[in-house]
């Protein structure tokens, strides 16, 4: 069926890929990010493709030789600096294709039997969890491609992929609320947190922040401490715009600790000086 599915496929629509006609200065990019941020872990894109043969023809691409998650396909790029390509028969099951887009949210996928007794107490709990998930439109992708940034292999990606502590998120969203600032309200969909990432900024957008679930951990490599922005390439000039305005008001990371019992006033006054009077 899904063979039948890649032959009959429509090309997404003009807005879908409007991204492609915007360049990034990639290394330029990555250097404020790291110099800004310390990053420990690489930037990443993600794109997805109508057809397979554009995805087959980025420079580079690898292609699994085994049957993978779509979280060990993104830490491939995040860990190894890998350059991957995929389609859905690529990947584990029908969870991790709905959510980029590669499969669709058919009546079995809602059902949510495959989570019942397993991450959910009843068949209704795990069918209302594959309700809430946010997942790529399905039907207008046959493949998605990840590589690092610093690549600019996908010329550009659909979104980015940062890791980064709770302490670097903060900066970054604090780097992205300091002009056109804007109330951020994120979703925990629990296991299968990739539809809080890279399936709601697919299917948004719009900057999505994830606590990365038990599976993104186990089998994609996401660190303990580690929590997952998914984003659009053009909100990220902004954003390290924002974050390099806050470092020269000595707002920047690592944030040093001032101490739980000093006074306060002389640590505020460096930040705010005569603004609070």
């Amino acid at each position: 069926m899904l063979m039948s599915q890649e032959k009959s496929i429509e090309p997404p629509p003009a807005a879908a890929t409007s991204s492609e006609t915007t360049s990034y200065d990639w290394k330029a990019i990555i250097d404020d990010l790291n110099a800004l941020l310390r990053l420990r872990t690489t930037p990443i894109g993600m794109k997805m493709f109508p057809t397979v043969e554009e995805m087959e023809a980025i420079p580079k691409i690898r292609r699994p030789k085994s049957i993978h998650t779509t979280d060990q396909i993104v830490a491939q790029a995040a860990r190894l600096g890998w350059t991957v390509g995929i389609t859905m028969k690529d990947l584990a099951g029908a969870q991790c294709g709905a959510v980029i887009g590669l499969h669709p949210r058919d009546e079995d996928w809602l059902s949510g039997k495959a989570m019942a007794g397993v991450w959910y107490s009843t068949l209704a709990d795990s069918s209302a969890h594959q309700h809430a998930m946010d997942t790529a439109p399905h039907g207008r992708y046959l493949a998605m491609a990840v590589s690092p940034l610093a690549s600019a292999r996908l010329n550009p990606p659909d979104i980015c992929l940062i890791y980064g502590t709770p302490g670097q998120m903060i900066i970054f969203i604090n780097g992205l609320q300091w002009a056109g600032y804007k109330k951020f309200q994120w979703s925990v969909v629990g296991e299968s947190a990739c539809a809080d990432s890279w399936g709601r900024a697919l299917k948004s957008g719009e900057p999505s922040l994830s606590i990365p679930c038990y599976a993104e951990r186990r089998y994609g490599g996401v660190l303990d401490e580690e929590m997952l922005m998914a984003i659009p390439p053009h909100f990220l000039p902004k954003t390290i715009e924002g974050m390099k305005r806050l470092a020269a008001n000595g707002l920047r990371y690592p944030i040093a600790q001032y101490g739980i019992q000093s006074d306060a006033r002389a640590g505020l006054s460096v930040s705010y000086g005569s603004r609070e009077k």
